[in-house]
């Protein structure tokens, strides 16, 4: 009992921490009445690497509603036993957490059914009403399927499974959509059957503790904000790179490329927080107004601001897998023409930002894997050091290190007045040796518990980031422009330096 006590009040604390304080009360509430989670799509990759990891990390930390039931569900026949075992690979589970992670299991139920059926669903209601016994519980509903059957299974939500008394809520995967049309009709259809406060679109870029960090680190650190505009910035680059290919999973990256992929969602939601204004507060309304009126200001990407590309296969590497080039994988159809590769570049029309470019590289089958930020400020005037002088940087890496870097001028020790470039480093493993630092999934699933939506990404946020990009998109599809050849384990297509350095990126 002592240990369910201590569980319930690391809840309370971190909803002190997530919520304004006239609402903890509603929050803790809510967390004593029966809860339901329902995994549509339960024996996908998505479920078994992500989901279920994250709601065992939340359980182990004692994160979770008490009254909490976990029911998967999928057209694949299965059992708890086999769901466990598929998860085993994506968990670390110590000696001393193995009762409790058997516990875990026993709160986990499993139906199938098909993607489409009234019986199914309405199954599932019957499920979740015996648990709930006459009780105002809480659902949420995850769909980790294929965007092909968003609209159908959250039509059959809103039709049998609908919380009668408490609180419901949807949490989307993406892609919403493929362009501005395609995401608009997915969005009037979920607003159609749900209120925005019941829509969490999942964008795990978002969960990232380092993405997380960039308000504190902008909004709580007086030494950057007053330099964070373009008089002291030259240019912004979100660098991502991964030092693999698509191994296997061709058969969905090729209906969407490089752009749609990660640059439109999981890239410009990192530009959004490095660059809004300061929100009022860091409420989930005013940071996601103050992301809103971000967007806004940025203008539609230009053909001649773009550069898109596709590994091919590197004789030459004692890597088997270099060996081999996007075309070459079995999952991708053959004469495909999607990019593996992309650089845009975002032009801000305010007055913070005037001038800056924001610079995206994304791309795979590259010599590292790494997603950074560089914020590269402007050439110190007046240089009294004789040329010696290069640019001050401050590089930010999230995804996987979660570490920052300050690049500045320094003397070399000794008689000489020679000057260097040093790096004042930050890391978060060692800077927070005893901290246990949670996946980007567990902090969202949290706040979908929490009924925290700052973030998530909102309709007329979402209707923002396709206006820039659908444009672009469009053009390559009907132009049919062909992707620039780069080797697989290279920095990418020479023509994206290019790029960078016409926009003052040294």
């Amino acid at each position: 009992m002592r240990k369910y006590l201590m569980y319930f009040n690391l809840i309370l604390a971190i909803l002190v921490i997530k919520t304004y304080a006239n609402d903890i009360n509603k929050v803790l509430s809510e967390c004593k009445k029966p809860y339901t989670f329902v995994l549509l799509g339960a024996t996908g990759d998505l479920s078994k690497r992500e989901i279920y990891p994250a709601l065992w990390y939340l359980y182990q930390h004692g994160f979770l509603p008490p009254k909490l039931k976990i029911l998967g569900f999928s057209p694949i026949p299965t059992s708890i036993d086999s769901l466990k075992a598929n998860v085993a690979p994506f968990v670390n589970i110590r000696p001393e957490d193995t009762e409790l992670y058997n516990k875990f299991w026993r709160i986990n139920y499993y139906i199938q059914g098909s993607k489409n059926n009234d019986l199914d669903y309405d199954r599932i209601n019957k499920q979740i009403e015996k648990w709930e016994n006459n009780d105002k519980g809480n659902r949420i509903f995850y769909m980790a399927i294929p965007p092909s059957v968003f609209a159908m299974a959250a039509s059959q939500i809103k039709r049998a499974c609908m919380s009668p008394k408490g609180i419901t809520r949807i949490v989307v995967e993406k892609p919403f959509g493929k362009d501005s049309k395609s995401s608009q009709m997915l969005s009037d259809h979920l607003s159609s059957l749900f209120m925005e406060e019941q829509i969490y679109r999942m964008d795990h870029f978002l969960g990232i503790e380092m993405n997380q960090n960039l308000l504190a680190l902008r909004f709580a650190n007086k030494i950057f904000e007053p330099t964070w505009n373009h008089k002291h910035i030259a240019a912004v680059k979100i660098d991502f790179k991964e030092n693999f290919g698509v191994e296997g999973r061709g058969a969905y990256f090729d209906k969407y490329g490089m752009i749609r992929d990660v640059v439109q969602n999981h890239l410009l939601q990192v530009v959004s927080l490095l660059a809004i204004e300061r929100p009022k507060s860091v409420h989930s309304t005013d940071v996601r107004d103050a992301k809103v009126e971000f967007l806004k200001k940025v203008d539609p990407i230009l053909l001649k601001d773009v550069v898109i590309g596709q590994y091919v296969g590197n004789p030459s590497s004692n890597d088997p897998r270099e060996r081999l080039g996007y075309l070459d994988d079995p999952s991708v159809p053959q004469g495909s023409i999607t990019s593996t590769f992309s650089l845009t570049v975002l032009k801000v029309r305010n007055e913070r930002w005037s001038g800056v470019p924001f610079i995206i590289r994304a791309g795979k089958g590259l010599a590292k894997n790494v997603t950074e930020i560089i914020i590269q400020y402007k050439n110190v005037t007046n240089d009294i050091f004789n040329g010696q002088l290069s640019r001050n940087e401050l590089v930010i890496q999230i995804v996987r290190n979660n570490k920052m870097q300050l690049k500045i001028m320094s003397k070399t020790p000794g008689m000489s007045s020679n000057l260097e470039k040093i790096e004042i480093n930050f890391d978060y493993s060692k800077e927070f040796k005893n901290k246990d630092i949670p996946q980007a999934y567990s902090n969202l699933l949290l706040d979908v518990f929490s009924g925290s939506q700052k973030y998530f990404v909102r309709t007329d946020e979402l209707k923002e980031a396709w206006r820039i990009f659908t444009p672009i998109l469009h053009q390559i599809e009907n132009k049919k422009i062909r992707p620039i050849q780069y080797k697989y384990g290279s920095t990418g297509p020479a023509e994206a330096d290019v790029i960078e350095r016409r926009y003052n990126f040294l």
